[in-house]
């Protein structure tokens, strides 16, 4: 018999977070905080609840003329010394730190916490709290929704509560991991000039990222900054042996206005003489901000709005065309970083901000 953990969607904000962050919950190991989730919803009469693998969706079924999906994903990377949870006020600032108090514990947080309260929002709500965003895209638990189940993602507005410095990041980057292999022939390490090393053969792909110069890319007055880099390396037989394959991966993040076809075609030209293999892509998503429901939800929540550099699912709302924006809490330079944190005070701008727009005419 197991025994799920008990979420308290009265509690305080912050403690809310903290006890988010002290369940772990690494990609495709969400079940201890799934469970936890879905039992605190299914106790708010208001909501309809459906459970898809470890992926909750709740949603109000009021009539309204609109419906507007809030989404956020519930696993993390994997932990790097940063659990449990801790709140500490650093140069005047209230934070709260721990493995995923900035991606994106601290949005599901608020998710939950407006969910529970707002019984009768001027609009429609679907609130979904899915799995596997942190890993490659064939897990994620929303594109599962989108590809089998799309009645339960469909809306006229989206919003994902990545962390966004608590105002509106408009659009997303596409991203594409490739590898990039090495070719040699093995042989003893004693009688190196019978073999070809593969490893220094991979010096020139080295140079060749080394040297590369990534576009700046203005899109709507946003600029989108690309980035291509090594992320990292294998290669290697035995202590004797000279290798005959290395690999490099590489993960190229790209501005919205190139597909991952075109992406990939800039990668063969830069790895010209190499083999390589593309292993993920995924598109990216324009700003949409010229778009009526966006501008309203920028009007409502306020703020500057600013670009996406990394990938989210806002991309997978497009596709469907769907528009959609970014808006959480915590700074996302610090996604994925051991000190990572979320500031007390961006839980409540996002948390107000979101509750005004859900209750406004």
């Amino acid at each position: 018999m197991t025994t799920t953990t008990q979420l308290d969607l009265s509690a305080d904000l912050p403690d809310l977070l903290r006890a988010l962050i002290d369940m772990p919950s690494e990609s495709r190991s969400e079940q201890m905080i799934a469970d936890a989730v879905e039992a605190a919803l299914r106790r708010e009469t208001h909501l309809e609840v459906v459970r898809d693998g470890h992926t909750i969706v709740a949603r109000t079924n009021l009539g309204r003329s609109h419906r507007v999906v809030i989404g956020g994903h519930l696993d993390t990377v994997p932990e790097n010394h940063n659990m449990p949870s801790r709140r500490v006020e650093v140069d005047g600032e209230d934070r709260i730190y721990g493995l995923g108090a900035c991606d994106m514990k601290g949005g599901v947080a608020i998710a939950l916490h407006l969910a529970a309260r707002l019984t009768e929002p001027t609009r429609d709500i679907t609130w979904i709290y899915y799995e596997c965003e942190e890993i490659e895209s064939e897990f994620n638990g929303l594109r599962r929704l989108a590809d089998e189940r799309p009645e339960l993602i469909a809306g006229d507005f989206a919003v994902l509560m990545e962390p966004s410095n608590a105002v509106v990041e408009a659009g997303c980057q596409g991203t594409m991991r490739v590898e990039v292999r090495t070719h040699g022939v093995r042989s003893h390490s004693a009688r190196a000039w019978m073999g070809d090393n593969a490893i220094h053969r991979a010096d020139e792909i080295l140079r060749r990222l080394s040297a590369y110069e990534p576009r700046q890319v203005e899109i709507d007055g946003l600029t989108y900054r690309e980035g291509l880099n090594a992320v990292g390396i294998r290669g290697g037989v035995a202590g004797n042996v000279i290798p005959d394959e290395c690999v490099v991966s590489v993960n190229y993040r790209f501005a919205p206005t190139r597909s991952s076809v075109e992406g990939e075609a800039h990668l063969r030209e830069v790895f010209e003489g190499f083999d390589l293999v593309v292993v993920d892509a995924i598109d990216g998503a324009l700003p949409g901000l010229s778009h009526p429901a966006a501008a309203a939800f920028v009007d409502a929540v306020g703020g500057e709005p600013s670009p996406k550099f990394g990938w989210t699912d806002v991309a997978r709302f497009t596709s469907l065309g769907v528009p959609a924006v970014n808006f959480g809490p915590g700074n996302p330079s610090l996604a994925h970083h051991r000190d990572e944190f979320a500031p007390v005070a961006d839980l409540y701008t996002v948390r107000d901000g979101l509750a005004r727009w859900l209750t406004s005419d």
